[in-house]
């Protein structure tokens, strides 16, 4: 891998998202040119901007990777308009090109069909088709960006025994690899292992690379130092992360949650809440504190006050 090549994955893997998608294209008869297409669209998929990778990959391509990037995005973008036809469609042809990898096309190499199962398995995941998605990862892999997404499906449904299995597994193959730590902080950050020292010293380090600049990583030691208790550190975080990504749906939450736990007014939190409600309706963090109202609201209905003792 070139050094320019390992600085876009890098950017990648660290989430300079914006950083990345700025940067120029090489020439397409270069070695590197599929590659870094390849990362600047999946960087805008990162983002939510489905609509833009579109735009940036070929339509004419007959490589099985850009194929598989134009399908998860088009399964990205028909979800966000929950357009049903569309989203099974993309799914269909996500599926059509893992079992085409299965083959013995010899023109297809073994990092691309890493990549072909990620991009599908990474749609399957998202899709809440997680039998599916390990199948298509394959648990027993030894491509780090695979174990990377297997370990987030593991985190997403509470088994963090079974993310931390693929992490010990993967230690036997890969080296110390950028993306073996980052596995590494994140299993820390949902299990709290030694206070999260371990994962705030990663985030810390990261951050201090002067050729990187991602809000991601801000948004990610502030939570960590949320959960360190460490509130006002927390809030410079965040403070600064949605100063370089304006409008940061991730951050804006943490930075709701730093507030109710005094990195703000009351009346500060408050207004902040509100305008996170009405800008994400659907982010997991207004839906789950909605659900918990509506439980309050109907258990506090069948409770009757009984009347004062005289």
């Amino acid at each position: 891998m070139s050094s320019e090549l390992y600085h876009i994955k890098q950017q990648f893997v660290l989430g300079a998202y914006k950083t990345l998608i700025n940067l120029t294209l090489p020439d397409p008869n270069s070695p590197t040119y599929t590659p870094t297409l390849l990362y600047q669209a999946r960087a805008h998929l990162a983002l939510n901007d489905p609509e833009s990778a579109l735009k940036l990959i070929p339509a004419d391509s007959d490589n099985v990777t850009v194929k598989a990037a134009a399908s998860l995005a088009r399964y990205v973008s028909a979800s966000q308009s929950a357009e049903k036809e569309a989203i099974d469609a993309s799914l269909e042809e996500l599926r059509d090109l893992a079992v085409e990898i299965d083959g013995d096309d010899e023109e297809v190499d073994e990092n691309e069909k890493a990549l072909v199962r990620v991009l599908a398995g990474t749609a399957f995941a998202l899709a809440g088709e997680i039998e599916e998605a390990l199948e298509t990862l394959g648990v027993d892999t030894e491509d780090l960006e695979a174990v990377s997404v297997i370990v987030q499906i593991y985190l997403s449904i509470n088994r963090p025994d079974l993310a931390k299995k693929q992490f010990e597994r993967s230690k036997r193959w890969a080296e110390d690899d950028l993306l073996l730590q980052l596995i590494e902080s994140t299993i820390g950050l949902t299990t709290g292992k030694d206070r999260y020292s371990n994962t705030c010293s990663f985030y810390t380090e990261q951050l201090g690379n002067p050729s990187l600049s991602s809000p991601h990583l801000l948004t990610a030691r502030g939570v960590t130092r949320i959960l360190r208790n460490e509130i006002q550190e927390a809030k410079s975080d965040l403070d600064e992360s949605l100063e370089q990504q304006k409008g940061d749906s991730e951050a804006t939450a943490a930075l709701v949650v730093a507030g109710g736990l005094g990195a703000l007014k009351n009346t500060e939190t408050e207004a902040l809440w509100s305008r996170f409600v009405t800008e994400y309706p659907q982010h997991p963090l207004v839906v789950d504190v909605l659900q918990k109202e509506a439980l309050f609201d109907e258990f506090a209905s069948k409770f009757t006050v009984p009347a004062l003792a005289v």
